[in-house]
C-alpha cells in the first residue's frame, strides 16, 4: 500500500476524524483510523461503535490497500510536518511516512478488525444549508442533559411538526430548562418520525456545519442518522427511548412581558453570581417597571446586588433563576433584546428574542426558590 498526499490535507482530515476516538481505549482498534487507498483518493474512517465519521482525501495511489493506524498519534505527527510538503505513505507491517526531510514509522493493526457501522433504511432525506442546520442544533445544544440515568434526555429530539406552517424542530431539556428551535419544513422532512440524536453526534454536526453555506444532507431512519457535508460523512446510532411530552411544560404567553438587553442582563447576572455558592447559583430577580434588580445572598460569603434598565409596565414580580442556566439561555438568543414572559415566582418562564415574532426559538427556565 503506497500513496502520496498533501500533508496539509491529510492533517485537516485527521483533525476532524480523530475527534471521536479516545486516546486510550480498552479496545485497541477503536483508537485507530481506518485507511482505504484506491484510485485517486484515500478513505479515512474513525468510530466509537455508536458514531462513525468518514472523509476522503485526494491522493496519488501507487499501490491500493487497507490498514488501520493510531488516529491521534498520526494526527499529531501530520500537524507538525513542514507546511506545503507532500507526505509519502508506505504501509506493510508498519506505516512509514516521509514528508520533506522528516520521516517516521508507526505500528498498524489489520483493516479486517476495524468495526463497520451497519447500513439502515433511510426513509427520509433532508437537504438544507449548513448554516440552517447549525443554527437549528447549536441553538438548543446547551440544554441537553448529561444525567446518564435519564438517557432519553441525552440528546436532541429532532422531528417534523405539522400545522398551518409545518416546521422542523430541535428540542433539548435536562428537566430544569428547555430549549426549542424550529425552521420552515425543508423538502424531504414531511412525515419524518421523531428521533433522539445523541449529544456527541450533535456536537460533531454542529462543528462540521459551522460556516457551511452549501447544502448538507441528513438521512434519517428509525435507528440511525447520516449527515453528509462535502466529502465528510457521519453515521450515528440514535437513542432508543421516548422523549417526554415537552409541550406540556411550555407556558402560554403572559401579560407580564419584560424586555431587556440580553448581553447587559447576562453580564449583570454573572457579576452578582460571583458570590453565590457553587451548588446553588440562585439569582433573585426583582422586576419592577423600568428596573430589574438582581441579587444574591450567600450566608457564608456575603451578598451582591446590581440593577439594570428594562422595559416593563406590569405588576412587580420576584423570582429566582439558576445563574448559569440564565446566562446560557441569554447567550443562545439570536437577538440583542430578550423578551421575558413572567407569570409568578413558582411558574416556568419563557425567554424569546424580541425580533422573533413567530418565536421560532425559545427557552423555558424553571424557577428556583429564593
Amino acid at each position: 500500500m503506497k500513496f502520496t498526499v498533501e500533508a496539509s490535507a491529510m492533517s485537516a482530515a485527521l483533525a476532524v476524524a480523530s475527534k471521536i476516538t479516545e486516546r486510550r481505549n480498552t479496545i485497541p482498534i477503536l483508537s485507530n483510523a481506518y485507511f482505504d487507498a484506491t484510485g485517486d483518493r484515500v478513505l479515512i474512517k474513525c468510530t466509537d461503535l455508536d458514531l462513525e465519521i468518514s472523509l476522503t482525501v485526494s491522493a496519488k495511489v501507487a499501490t491500493a490497500g487497507k490498514t488501520t493506524v493510531p488516529a491521534h498519534l498520526l494526527a499529531d505527527m501530520m500537524r507538525k510536518v513542514p507546511a506545503g510538503s507532500e507526505a509519502a505513505f508506505d504501509i506493510d507491517q508498519q506505516m512509514a511516512v516521509k514528508a520533506g526531510r522528516s520521516s517516521f514509522k508507526m505500528h498498524v493493526l489489520p483493516a479486517e478488525d476495524f468495526p463497520v457501522m451497519g447500513g439502515a433504511d433511510y426513509g427520509h432525506t433532508i437537504e438544507m444549508t449548513g448554516e440552517a442546520l447549525h443554527r437549528l442544533f447549536a441553538s438548543v445544544q446547551f440544554a441537553i442533559s448529561t444525567e446518564e440515568t435519564r438517557y432519553y434526555l441525552n440528546g436532541i429530539f429532532f422531528h417534523a411538526k405539522a400545522g398551518d406552517k409545518p416546521t422542523l424542530r430541535a428540542v433539548a431539556t435536562d428537566g430544569h430548562r428547555l430549549a426549542k428551535m424550529e425552521i420552515p419544513l425543508p423538502a424531504g422532512a414531511d412525515g419524518m418520525p421523531g428521533v433522539i440524536i445523541p449529544r456527541k453526534t450533535v456536537a460533531e454536526i454542529v462543528r462540521l456545519s459551522q460556516g457551511v453555506s452549501d447544502n448538507v444532507t441528513l438521512e434519517v431512519s428509525d435507528t440511525k442518522i447520516r449527515f453528509t457535508a462535502g466529502k465528510t460523512v457521519i453515521v450515528s446510532k440514535l437513542i432508543d427511548g421516548t422523549f417526554p411530552d415537552y409541550e406540556r411544560v411550555i407556558p402560554a404567553l403572559s401579560n407580564s412581558i419584560a424586555k431587556v438587553d440580553a448581553k447587559t442582563l447576562a453580564i449583570s447576572a454573572d457579576r452578582v453570581a460571583t458570590i453565590s455558592t457553587e451548588r446553588g447559583r440562585a439569582v433573585k430577580f426583582d422586576v419592577r417597571p423600568g428596573t430589574l434588580t438582581l441579587s444574591v445572598v450567600n450566608p457564608d460569603a456575603g451578598d451582591a446586588m446590581d440593577a439594570i434598565d428594562l422595559d416593563y409596565d406590569a405588576e412587580p414580580i420576584q423570582i429566582g433563576f439558576n445563574s448559569k442556566y440564565l446566562i446560557d439561555a441569554l447567550g443562545a438568543l439570536p437577538d440583542r433584546t430578550a423578551r421575558i414572559s413572567l407569570i409568578d415566582a413558582g411558574s416556568p418562564t419563557r425567554f424569546t428574542a424580541e425580533s422573533d415574532t413567530e418565536e421560532s426559538f425559545l427557552v423555558v427556565l424553571m424557577p428556583m426558590r429564593i
